[in-house]
């Protein structure tokens, strides 16, 4: 991500930050007081993240978000603080381009068919559950209905727990194997047909980057939160 913002003639890369290279900054917080800073780009870690966020908040920077682990708690204090700075935050689980098109493809069929469920699947190593493109598409869901459920879950005899996690009213089910990197499927169901979407994503971060540089350049005209590729202007 780094080296594609150098190569881009209307961006400049100002700083890093990098608990591991002794070149760049070690906190975000360090990096905003030294240097002067449109945009944070953050990929890092769950448990960092909402930090660095508000970090940039506070000093008046705008933020492009791409790592998961943020509640809907945290979401809603970013999107508060981001308002009252003045300055915009983009938000996305994945941002690849052809994951926001299985975002959008998704709102597209849940107003056509009543049931489905969700599958996030990442390498077993991933600490965070379910993944935020898994959230993600969940919380979009959830804003064109909630979906049909055959025997309510608080009903289910046995363990409940095998109907997976109970995410914006969407059950989603994640697994966590070697090999997988992060993959993300919504499984539609009518009477005597399916419908399964999904997104795979391969081992290089080379997907990622055209979405990134867009929220890049887009989060200065934002005010507030805006959660996904999709609520972008076309």
């Amino acid at each position: 991500m780094a080296a594609a913002v150098e190569a881009a003639s209307d961006l400049e890369l100002v700083a890093g930050v990098s608990r591991s290279d002794p070149a760049s900054f070690s906190s975000v917080a360090e990096a905003l007081d030294a240097v002067s800073a449109d945009v944070l780009v953050d990929f890092t870690h769950a448990v960092a993240v909402r930090a660095n966020v508000l970090a940039a908040l506070e000093r008046g920077v705008h933020v492009v978000v791409g790592s998961s682990g943020l509640s809907a708690a945290d979401y809603n204090e970013i999107d508060a603080l981001a308002r009252e700075r003045t300055v915009g935050v983009i938000a996305a689980g994945n941002f690849s381009l052809t994951a926001a098109v299985l975002l959008r493809s998704a709102v597209a069929a849940a107003r056509h068919l009543d049931a489905w469920e969700v599958i996030d699947y990442a390498k077993g190593n991933k600490p965070d559950a379910p993944s935020g493109t898994a959230r993600e598409l969940a919380e979009r869901l959830d804003a064109v209905r909630p979906p049909a459920l055959g025997v309510p879950i608080d009903e289910v005899l046995g363990a409940p727990e095998a109907r997976g996690a109970t995410i914006a009213g969407t059950q989603v089910h994640s697994l966590r194997l070697p090999s997988f990197v992060v993959s993300t499927e919504i499984v539609f169901a009518a009477e005597g047909e399916r419908l399964s979407i999904r997104h795979d994503a391969g081992e290089t971060a080379v997907p990622y980057v055209a979405g990134t540089l867009l929220a890049i350049r887009a989060a200065p005209q934002q005010i507030g939160l805006v959660r996904g590729l999709v609520q972008l202007p076309d």
